[in-house]
């Protein structure tokens, strides 16, 4: 028997993909008609979906319209310091928890993400798989529910700081270093790692989007 259930959460799992893998961007307009038949299923998930981003604040309205929301300089302020404390404590967890089968898992993605450097938007993808990893390494369930959320809004950057010019190689220097310290079971060394990797990735978002606004005068 068809699950409506089941429905309903594809449909939210596209949309959220598509505006994660930036298909849809911040101010762009997402209408139902279109959407159900992108990804071929009805209207009624797509609304009861469409309904929950909004709820998330992931989508905002513009008049009638729904669009993809966008995060002004105070918001992204707010979005990185609560993310950098997070992951910092996931990452302490993670010294405390991982398993060496997952710690394994964290070095492999290291080898596995040098051959993408060149490539900004792999390496993004990459690197939410990385730290997803260490979510799940802290084993506990309600700091990953809410890097989930943070997570989330990061969807709402238009681009990947990533892009910067040399940041992928230092990304990839600063997850060793995490790893490194998460391995040796040093979860004051982890914490400080993670978080002083996500502020040094805020710093080059702050460059790009100075950038682009002086690209734009």
């Amino acid at each position: 028997m068809h699950d409506p259930r089941g429905t309903q959460k594809d449909a939210y799992a596209l949309i959220l993909e598509a505006i994660d893998s930036h298909t849809y961007k911040p101010g762009d307009r997402l209408v139902e008609s279109e959407l159900a038949e992108r990804f071929g299923v009805s209207r009624t998930p797509i609304r009861e979906a469409l309904q929950r981003l909004e709820t998330q604040s992931l989508l905002t309205r513009d008049g009638r319209s729904l669009i993809v929301a966008s995060l002004d300089h105070t918001q992204l302020s707010e979005l990185y310091v609560v993310r950098g404390e997070l992951e910092g404590l996931a990452a302490r967890l993670a010294a405390r928890h991982a398993a060496p089968e997952e710690i394994k898992v964290l070095r492999d993605m290291l080898e596995d993400d040098r051959k993408l450097v060149g490539d900004p938007m792999a390496l993004s993808r990459a690197n939410r798989r990385f730290h997803k990893q260490i979510h799940l390494a802290s084993h506990n369930r309600f700091l990953v529910r809410q890097l989930d959320l943070v997570h989330r809004s990061m969807a709402l950057l238009a681009t990947t700081s990533l892009a910067a010019e040399g940041r992928g190689a230092e990304t990839l220097d600063e997850h060793t270093v995490i790893v490194e310290a998460i391995e040796a079971g040093d979860g004051d060394a982890a914490y400080t790692a993670l978080r002083d990797h996500i502020s040094e990735a805020f710093v080059t978002r702050l460059r790009l989007d100075a950038q682009a606004v002086e690209a734009a005068e």
